[in-house]
């Protein structure tokens, strides 16, 4: 059995029969992520490898695995829905799932269409909202928009309600507390602490506009 989980959470128990769907689906889908571009760099393996923490036991497995999904693209779907359907109840998970898989595409120092498409298409089937995926995508690549609402995933006609809503859930998902608890590496805490400075930023920008 693989001895990875979650994509960066090393199991040291035997794993159940979810737990191993979610593993290979999610080295799968990395090791495609990774292809979207139309070449693996070894810079994208570094960054697999810098997300999954593989015991040595188990790396001939996983190099199996991602060897065999890298061949082409064709297919996340089916993998990206398997992750989904796992953790549909925790959207929290999910978004790790997108963070890692921004964090391989980034590994060559740049993100092609073909490559945010891909995340896209992963996001969706995820449940996030186009919003949603446009904050995520946001805080890791950046793009043309500064604006708070879509750094939030929001719209503009939310109630004040609703948007303090919005802002307690993203921050509470996002603060570093959280993801520690969740495990994931020390690299994606810090991430964590950037995003949600982010946040931040544009809840106060909001909120002072709106006399909050």
């Amino acid at each position: 059995m693989l001895g990875v989980v979650a994509g960066h959470y090393v199991i040291d128990r035997p794993l159940q029969d979810n737990e191993v769907v979610f593993a290979v689906a999610l080295i799968a889908l990395s090791a495609k992520m990774a292809k979207a571009d139309g070449i693996v760099s070894p810079s994208e393996i570094r960054a697999f490898e810098e997300v999954f923490k593989v015991p040595p036991e188990e790396r001939a497995n996983v190099a199996r695995v991602y060897k065999i999904a890298q061949q082409d693209v064709a297919g996340f779907e089916a993998y990206a829905r398997q992750v989904a359907s796992i953790y549909k109840a925790n959207p929290g998970v999910l978004e790790d799932v997108m963070d890692a898989l921004f964090h391989i595409a980034k590994a060559d120092n740049k993100v092609l269409q073909s490559e945010i498409d891909f995340l896209h298409a992963v996001a969706d089937i995820f449940g996030f909202s186009d919003f949603e995926f446009e904050r995520i995508k946001l805080s890791h690549i950046g793009g043309e928009s500064d604006d708070p609402y879509m750094i939030l995933g929001i719209t503009p006609e939310i109630s004040d309600e609703d948007l303090k809503k919005a802002y307690r859930r993203l921050a509470r998902e996002n603060h570093p507390d959280t993801l520690v608890a969740r495990g994931v590496p020390q690299e994606f805490v810090d991430m964590a602490e950037e995003k949600l400075k982010k946040i931040t930023e544009a809840y106060s920008r909001i909120a002072k506009s709106r006399g909050l």
